[in-house]
């Protein structure tokens, strides 16, 4: 294997006639708060929650 040459690429040219035309689409969707269940709470806030659920009883 080889490692890597001293000397950089040029910038590959297109095909005559090709035109790059960009843009930048920026779209905002509005969600629901009710359309996805809520994130289940990590490790640490379950164990705390079960360890506070065992001293009530």
């Amino acid at each position: 294997m080889t490692g890597p040459s001293s000397t950089p690429r040029g910038e590959h040219t297109p095909a005559p006639g090709v035109i790059w035309q960009t843009r930048i689409v920026r779209a905002e969707q509005l969600v629901d708060d009710d359309a996805y269940p809520e994130p289940r709470p990590n490790r640490k806030t379950r164990r705390a929650l079960a360890r506070s659920a065992r001293r009530k009883t």
